[in-house]
């Protein structure tokens, strides 16, 4: 079993989120009371574009940081610039909106101790989890899911939904090779990840509750299912390919300063 965490970071990224964003760091905030371990939250707001960011910062405290930028950018690149700000020893990502019940984060820690795990990601298709999920989406994410398996050798059932957690030492070497912003970040990195030898992916629970969302429309759903292939299709290319995740090819990777990982804790 893992030693307890000293630090765990939670990322919120948040887009949007006006009308909610209090509401769901006060909920996110009173779930991790229990966990036992000190924690801290790092909200990133990703494109200043109403007033999340502005809402948001009224909660700041010393365990609750809030940080933004201008423009969006895309979930993917929101998650990465708040876990280059991190400095706990675990740190997890958890969606915004409270879709997701924050509650989970306890278990997920249980599951990272049991399995001395790498990584834990919340399924949608594990036996316990909680779901209620529009037919689109279902659809979407099955089929999506046999394309993972077929194309990265990845034996998960789930890959999409917005909790996860991660030993520190994944994220300081999988970190610095990502590319992708948005639809395919999380296969992104948890293909690099099991690329790079770090195969203790496990899956736990979630209750996730989408009724109250709005529908995916027809054009809609062939738009994210367009991208999410591109995407997913580009990194399997730079994976397998190019091996431009590989540490051969270092020179290659994009620095962004904004996204730098820092390596020690503290």
């Amino acid at each position: 079993m893992q030693h307890d965490p000293k630090l765990l970071s939670v990322i919120i990224p948040a887009y949007k989120q006006s009308k909610s964003i209090e509401q769901d760091i006060r909920q996110i905030d009173a779930s991790l009371v229990h966990i036992k371990i000190p924690y801290e939250l790092i909200v990133v707001v990703d494109g200043k574009e109403d007033q999340t960011y502005a809402r948001a910062r009224k909660l700041v405290r010393k365990h609750i940081v809030v940080v933004g930028y201008e423009h969006n950018h895309g979930k993917g690149y929101a998650v990465r610039y708040g876990m280059a700000r991190a400095k706990g020893d675990v740190i997890a990502f958890l969606d915004a909106g409270s879709d997701i019940r924050a509650e989970g984060v306890s278990m997920f820690l249980e599951h990272y101790r049991w399995y001395n795990a790498d990584i834990i990601i919340g399924s949608k298709r594990h036996p316990v989890s909680k779901v209620h999920y529009p037919f689109s989406r279902t659809l979407l994410s099955w089929g999506y899911q046999m394309v993972v398996r077929v194309m990265f050798g990845l034996n998960i059932r789930d890959s999409q939904v917005g909790m996860k957690l991660f030993r520190r030492k994944v994220l300081e070497d999988v970190l610095p090779r990502l590319l992708v912003k948005e639809f395919a970040f999380d296969i992104e990195i948890l293909a690099v990840a099991h690329h790079l030898g770090y195969r203790r992916i496990f899956e736990a629970p979630v209750e996730l509750d989408f009724s109250g969302a709005s529908s995916i429309t027809s054009a809609n759903l062939w738009n994210i299912i367009y991208h999410m292939l591109w995407d997913t299709a580009a990194v399997f290319y730079r994976l397998k390919i190019l091996r431009y995740y590989d540490n051969l090819n270092s020179q290659q990777w994009r620095y962004d300063p904004e996204l730098n990982f820092r390596i020690n804790i503290g």
